[in-house]
């Protein structure tokens, strides 16, 4: 009897605690072909490797790997993919925080969107996806992302320059520098400044140059490096400074110290080592002694 071959199929889905994000799903499929069906959330799409069509309002669209799909809920549509080799997809399903029901008929117009950034930033948000303790970044990504999506389905008549407001950055900075340890999402803030969440973000990287996540894990692994240097371990600084765990620490504090937390603590100076370098003077290069006779 011949052996068969079935066609590949490999799939990872999960729920994580991002506020407006009901799933995330990514899969890699060969012969596989999506039937007719519906979604009850926004469907954000992003194909890696080959390319899928698929038919939405009679229509035939594509995507390439240099495309940002965005299919709107309860609008049929189906998929398969162009070539033998399938496609590899990341998928997120979005209910309506960022994207209201005003942009479904903008959507099914035109649900593939080639533009850099709004695809670079939807790669960025599933990194953060898979990454536990990483969902005030995830939350800022997608905050970002749905404000991109708004301007490219509905572009303003007006492009006006970007508002600053550095007084509302200065508050978000106040309440992160609070709640450095515990952390807090970003929906809480905006609640608690008052702000639109998008408007939030960008103010603070306006006014900073960092956006409100990044200055968040910089304060953590600044308060690690003086927890490792008072001489506590890696995995108890992790719980002291509002890491996730160990690994998550050690992904960011390798990344802004250059070193792991480990062999950041092992290369500190005991008072011992630093008792036997007094009165040591450190030597002078050639320049130095010429000038010094």
């Amino acid at each position: 009897m011949a052996a068969t071959t079935m066609p590949a199929q490999e799939v990872t889905a999960w729920r994580p605690a991002v506020p407006g994000v009901t799933e995330v799903f990514h899969a890699h499929f060969t012969e596989y072909a999506y039937p007719m069906h519906v979604h009850e959330a926004w469907t954000l799409l992003i194909v890696d490797d080959g390319a899928v069509r698929y038919d939405l309002d009679r229509h035939e669209h594509g995507t390439p790997d240099d495309t940002v799909s965005l299919l709107p809920p309860h609008v049929p549509h189906n998929g398969s993919p162009v070539s033998p080799d399938g496609f590899r997809k990341r998928v997120v399903y979005l209910d309506g925080t960022h994207l209201g029901d005003e942009l479904i008929g903008p959507a099914v117009d035109g649900p593939d969107l080639r533009d850099p950034v709004l695809r670079q930033r939807v790669g960025q948000l599933h990194t953060a996806l898979t990454r536990p303790g990483e969902e005030f970044e995830a939350e800022s990504r997608l905050t970002l992302i749905g404000d991109r999506l708004r301007m490219l389905l509905r572009p303003p008549l007006h492009e006006g320059p970007a508002r600053r407001d550095p007084a509302l950055a200065r508050r978000l900075r106040e309440l992160l520098d609070e709640r450095v340890v515990e952390g807090l999402s970003l929906e809480e803030a905006a609640g608690v400044v008052q702000a639109h969440p998008a408007h939030l973000v960008r103010a603070f990287s306006a006014a900073y140059g960092i956006a409100p996540h990044q200055y968040l894990t910089s304060r953590r692994v600044g308060r690690a490096r003086r927890l490792l240097l008072a001489g506590q371990g890696p995995a108890e600084v992790a719980a002291l400074t509002g890491f996730h765990d160990q690994a998550h620490l050690t992904r960011h504090f390798k990344r802004l110290v250059g070193v792991t937390p480990g062999r950041y603590r092992n290369s500190s100076w005991t008072g011992s080592d630093r008792s036997s370098t007094e009165g040591v003077r450190p030597a002078i290069g050639t320049d130095q002694r010429r000038r010094h006779g």
